[in-house]
């Protein structure tokens, strides 16, 4: 039996051998489980952009910005037609964490992979990621 395989035994390589944007995907047909996929991945790059963590998440439901109390449901937007509760971002950041946190702990710093951020970064941090805002 062969000993069992530890990080430091593989490498990733540094060359990009693909350039077309990758997703969350889900099964055809199922567009209100795709709407809540989509909107998940936005509302997690939005809570990075605001600085909502998990964290400090409980701290940002008394902010004063409107932007902050639209995204974390204190002002009601329009998670109903989604199919989902008011709190669902903030459920999300609570357990999972923002965009960036989830990178991290994943495939980032806090991992045993250590991929560099690279073009993942936020849009105003010289990435690709930004998102519709929550409205």
């Amino acid at each position: 039996m062969p000993a069992p395989a530890k990080v430091e035994d593989f490498i990733i390589l540094p060359e990009i051998i693909s350039k077309e944007p990758l997703a969350p995907a889900v099964r055809h047909g199922d567009n209100q489980f795709a709407d809540i996929v989509r909107w998940t991945q936005y509302a997690m790059i939005e809570a990075e952009e605001y600085g909502i963590t998990s964290k400090n998440v409980d701290d940002m439901l008394k902010s004063e910005n409107p932007t902050i109390k639209r995204i974390l449901g204190v002002t009601p937007a329009w998670a109903r037609p989604l199919g989902v509760d008011e709190k669902w971002v903030y459920n999300i950041v609570k357990q999972v964490g923002n965009y960036g946190e989830s990178f991290d702990r994943n495939v980032g710093a806090g991992s045993p992979l250590k991929i560099e951020r690279g073009l993942n970064k936020l849009w105003t941090q010289g990435g690709l990621q930004y998102a519709p805002p929550i409205r």
